[in-house]
């Protein structure tokens, strides 16, 4: 049997796209098993997976901070006795901690993250639009460099069922013969959240409808004061905020019909779980890797533009100033993708 030490510490969405690479690698290779290290409140993604996979916390923020810190998780880790290591995230924290498993004679094979190719698709003049290999694709091939080749056949964290309600039937009620629509308006920078006041347009027409009903999903003090603007106009919208933890917000999200995102974590976090998302592209492109498992890309929503994309992560300020590759944007483009998804 064969030990295999998986490392990638962030971020949420980098995170879930390893997933299904290690559901469908633990499910090939029964008599092996992965120790997946990652921060704990990621750990919920891993609940489901099948039992030769297990998940080890990095408390990045406590006991293995800074050098000695991950000097102490490096002795942990060793007493584990690991064949192989697998660098999925490739930075400082882990190339630290690969560099000491190769001193101690173990085996680490690493991404590569194409960064090269990437700045192509991205820069101002003269971008190479290629479409470049998916991270589900780079994080497979660390698996092959380690000996162990991997068909990526995922279809859900629940198989062909789909997650328990219980949990958070006080919330959502029964869904009946409802179409459930999630909405996650978000993301982690401004070059990929498509303009509030147009999604809002997107949430009161589908508001309206009586056969419909709207999740909002979202964390944070900006989120929770413009769902309860939206709730307030709109009370057939249901805030998920604060009111979910990720285990129950995956279930939840089993049971949608469609999910609307940005390029952001709740598009892989509803891939997960098989699920259709309509994501909306603004700065960043499906052609940098990171679209969603299984994800069609006919339901990527993105505008032309001969200055698009100008960032592989959405960081960068628009140069243009004016954001036209989000305003632009017609809020009956994102309806009617929507409802040629549930009607």
């Amino acid at each position: 049997m064969a030990k295999i030490l998986v490392i990638r510490f962030s971020a949420i969405g980098d995170v879930a796209m390893s997933v299904p690479v290690i559901h469908s690698w633990a499910s090939q290779y029964p008599q092996h098993q992965i120790v997946f290290l990652s921060r704990p409140s990621l750990a919920p993604l891993f609940t489901e997976l099948p039992e030769n996979v297990s998940f080890y916390n990095a408390d990045l923020k406590g006991k293995h901070k800074g050098i000695g810190g991950l000097y102490t998780l490096f002795k942990e880790l060793q007493l584990m006795k690991f064949d192989v290591v697998a660098d999925l995230h490739h930075v400082l924290r882990s190339k630290a901690l690969a560099f000491l498993f190769r001193l101690a004679g173990t085996k680490v094979c690493s991404i590569n993250k194409g960064r090269w190719a990437k700045r192509k698709l991205v820069r101002k003049r003269n971008k190479i639009l290629v479409n470049q290999k998916s991270s589900f694709t780079r994080y497979a091939e660390v698996f092959e460099k380690a000996g162990y080749p991997v068909l990526l056949n995922f279809t859900s964290l629940y198989g062909d069922s789909k997650g328990n309600l219980e949990a958070v039937q006080h919330i959502v009620g029964q869904k009946g013969t409802q179409k459930w629509i999630g909405i996650a308006p978000f993301a982690k920078h401004k070059g990929k959240i498509y303009p509030l006041e147009l999604q809002e347009k997107v949430v009161a027409h589908f508001a309206a409808n009586p056969e419909v009903r709207v999740f909002l999903f979202g964390g944070g003090k900006e989120e929770e004061n413009c769902f309860a603007e939206w709730v307030n106009k709109y009370p057939a919208v249901v805030s998920l905020t604060g009111k979910l933890n990720m285990s129950t917000e995956l279930a939840l999200m089993s049971h949608l019909d469609v999910m609307l995102s940005m390029d952001s974590a709740n598009m892989h976090l509803a891939s997960l779980v098989n699920i259709p998302v309509v994501s909306v592209w603004g700065a960043t492109h499906p052609y940098a890797g990171f679209m969603g498992w299984k994800q069609l890309p006919t339901n990527a929503i993105q505008l032309d533009m001969p200055c698009r994309p100008c960032s592989v992560f959405g960081q960068k300020p628009c140069y243009r100033g004016d954001y036209a590759c989000l305003n632009d944007i017609k809020p009956e483009k994102v309806i009617e993708k929507i409802e040629g998804i549930i009607f």
